[in-house]
């Protein structure tokens, strides 16, 4: 069948959702109003490790409004019902909220009070005494006994390490960041008998509906999760956590809905975090600057109770062509909650130590810092020996430094002023691994020549709605208007979690797959019907375009959907779409690229540094929206910039509490913090990597930030600083 004309796809469209953003219109997680909603609170441990000794609720229950306070000592047991085949855990035993005694982090939920109104739950929960046999928690990874690593290698990366040229021994650290999105973690729960549903924030509506239906042995459809609108995540949403949980069960022991909304202190241990990292990495390369070998390894915290892990491991393997390489990652357990992943989870992090060694080797070769990466660009992956399905950094570079003007660039460390500043240039090459996994959706075309098309998706800011509808749009020959896309609910057909990069790819396929069944429908229709304008058209020459079916090259010879489906005396067309992912095995390596440029003003006396511009030059295939492309890579630099100058979650290693677990003590950046940032998106797409040749844009843009900014703090004081956040204290 002929190529649909493509109309929506590729303009720079306003967000569908955004009239009822602005106007207060749509709904998020706390916002939905159940009739009868009660309240809760959770009262969080006060000591990181230990044992419950006894709890006093009599001055929280004789407080007015308050109901119930439920703890380990009359709780349920819950029968956590195995399933671990569809359950969004990390690897290990799960924490079972209110079934034991013992207390694995400070800030627990070791208590919950449920009441009628927010007041007395607050207030409730203040008056709950919880004594404790403590102990001494073990939260500094300096301390702490690593587990067994995950290990990697090809050749002989010792002996070339030893035989190089040029060798390099170096050790970054970085910190644990929090993600702090603006909506605080929430769940409203409701029974109605052996089912519940819960309006969730979540990043995965199957996946908060399979824990719970694991957690109180249920079936999967007596279990509905709601989540329309999700006000930023950053990985946060990506599992379900204990709040969720005693949310519902809450409302199971109460026999009423209750609302639970997490404080911006509670989602500091109550909702993940970027793991600290110090990550060794030795590189050995001739004087030319070939790479011969690479050591890298890496330690990680973790849960006690936990395994978390991310794909840290995969840039040192196929980023430059290295033929030694040889990888430990090493999960160190700590007395904490468990871990999540973060915007450009592993990447980011890899990226900061594998970008800051290459600008140290070529600082130490005198070659340019991009002609080092272009002398060590790979044929082909050399971690599995696939080609690549699209590789254009070598473009990104070339845009990027014309771009910037990376040739006023001095070499020379310090050799740039503007006044008591001292003025740097860096930059970092980036790459992502976006997510492909098997995805369904489901599509309507009415007699009226509307379309309703549903799938389980999220929308934590990228535009989901927006690019969904852009795909559909085309894909049936609709305005855009005359389409509606719904998500965020668990009775549409399942998608995968909204995050690593994935959706556009995955859901996006299985949308072009259900509207491009419903459109050959009704060609198929029209093409046999003896009355319609089209009968006995080939149903290749025929295309749609504004709800109107015609002969490509003669739009006069054609009719509407409307005309079609009501004579046919039929009041919609129906189909189920599907992508099911990437082939098996890979017949290519998938990556995204990117190049980030970056200009930093430090202060020669109080070593304050400011970013001054930044741009991005992205290989990301088909850019759907170009809009919200934009606003994706502005606000992975913006992260970027945090995670590299602000950013740094502090712990008190004598209890484990979070020192700064407010948004007054946790740096992120604000307005005065960012610069002049700009985005580029190399045109063309990916028809390897999925039937829309897209690439997940929302990953790759905060890759390579951090790393770019510390080069160029490098190339503006000659200080070179291998910690995160970049602090005036390094630098002075």
């Amino acid at each position: 069948m002929s190529p649909q004309p493509q109309s929506a796809v590729g303009a720079p469209l306003s967000r569908v959702d955004g009239r009822l953003k602005v106007t207060g219109q749509a709904l998020y997680a706390a916002e939905h109003d159940i009739k009868g909603a009660l309240h809760a609170v959770i009262v969080d441990s006060s000591v990181g490790r230990g044992r419950i000794t006894s709890v006093n609720t009599d001055a929280a229950l004789a407080h007015p409004g308050v109901l119930r306070v439920i703890h380990h000592g009359n709780a349920p047991t819950l029968p956590y019902r195995d399933n671990s085949g569809g359950s969004n855990n990390p690897a290990g035993r799960r924490l079972r909220v209110f079934q034991d005694e013992k207390v694995l982090f400070h800030g627990q939920p070791v208590a919950v009070v449920i009441a009628t109104t927010l007041e007395a739950a607050q207030h409730g929960a203040s008056l709950v005494r919880v004594r404790y046999d403590d102990q001494r928690p073990s939260t500094d990874m300096a301390d702490a006994e690593p587990g067994r690593p995950t290990e990697y290698a090809r050749g002989d990366a010792e002996t070339a390490l030893r035989e190089a040229a040029v060798r390099l021994d170096l050790t970054y650290r970085m910190a644990r960041n929090h993600h702090n999105p603006m909506e605080p973690h929430a769940t409203i729960a409701r029974w109605d008998g052996d089912r519940l549903t819960v309006w969730d924030k979540t990043q995965w509506v199957v996946g908060t509906q399979t824990e719970l239906s694991t957690v109180f042995d249920l079936p999967m459809e007596a279990v509905r999760v709601i989540s329309p609108f999700v006000g930023g995540g950053f990985g946060s949403g990506l599992r379900c956590w204990p709040h969720t949980v005693v949310a519902a069960l809450a409302a199971r022991e109460t026999k009423r809905p209750v609302k639970l909304v997490l404080s911006r202190r509670q989602q500091y241990f109550g909702t993940g975090f970027r793991p600290s990292y110090e990550y060794r990495l030795r590189l050995g390369s001739d004087r030319r600057g070939r790479l011969r070998a690479a050591v890298h390894e890496m330690d990680a915290e973790t849960s006690s109770y936990e395994t978390f892990d991310e794909a840290i491991m995969l840039a040192g393997q196929m980023f430059y062509s290295t033929p030694h390489v040889r990888q430990a990652y090493r999960k160190v357990p700590l007395d904490v909650n468990t871990p999540i992943w973060m915007r450009g989870p592993g990447f980011a992090n890899a990226s900061f130590a594998i970008e800051s060694a290459m600008d140290e080797l070529a600082h130490r070769l005198r070659i340019d810092p991009i002609e080092l990466r272009l002398r060590n660009e790979p044929p082909e992956d050399e971690s599995n020996g696939l080609p690549w399905s699209t590789r254009r950094l070598r473009e990104c570079y070339a845009v990027g430094a014309r771009e910037f003007g990376w040739d006023r660039r001095d070499p020379e460390p310090r050799a740039t002023r503007d006044g008591d500043w001292l003025i740097g240039l860096g930059m970092a090459a980036a790459v992502y691994d976006p997510g492909r996994v098997a995805a369904q959706a489901r599509v309507r075309l009415d007699a009226d020549g509307t379309a309703v098309v549903e799938a389980a998706s999220s929308d934590m800011g990228p535009g989901t709605y927006t690019s969904q509808t852009q795909v559909a749009a085309d894909a049936l020959g609709l305005a855009m208007r005359a389409v509606t896309f719904r998500l965020g609910d668990s009775l549409y057909p399942p998608t995968p979690p909204h995050g690593g990069s994935m959706t556009m790819a995955s859901v996006g396929s299985a949308t072009l797959d259900a509207c491009d069944k419903v459109r050959r429908q009704a060609v198929e229709l029209a093409v046999e019907d003896e009355e319609s304008p089209l009968y006995g058209v080939e149903a290749e020459d025929i295309v749609v375009r504004g709800g109107r079916l015609h002969v490509r090259g003669n739009p006069a010879r054609g009719e509407t959907y409307r005309s079609l489906l009501t004579r046919n005396r039929l009041t919609r067309l129906e189909a189920d779409g599907a992508y099911a992912g990437p082939p098996e095995p890979e017949r290519h390596s998938y990556y995204s690229y990117g190049a980030v440029f970056t200009e930093v003003a430090v202060d020669a006396t109080l070593g304050l540094v400011r970013v001054r511009r930044m741009l991005g030059v992205y290989d990301c295939g088909r850019i759907v929206s170009p809009k919200l492309a934009d606003s994706q890579a502005l606000g992975g630099m913006v992260g970027g910039i945090g995670q590299a100058l602000l950013e740094h979650t502090v712990t008190d290693h004598r209890d484990g509490r979070i020192v700064n677990a407010n948004l007054a003590d946790y740096l992120v950046p604000v307005n005065a913090d960012i610069p002049d940032l700009r985005a580029i998106y190399l045109e063309g797409e990916d028809m390897r990597a999925d039937p829309l040749g897209v690439k997940g844009v929302g990953e790759i843009v905060q890759v390579g930030v951090a790393a770019a900014i510390a080069n160029a703090v490098f190339n503006a004081t000659g200080r070179r600083v291998r910690e995160l956040p970049i602090t005036a204290e390094a630098l002075i």
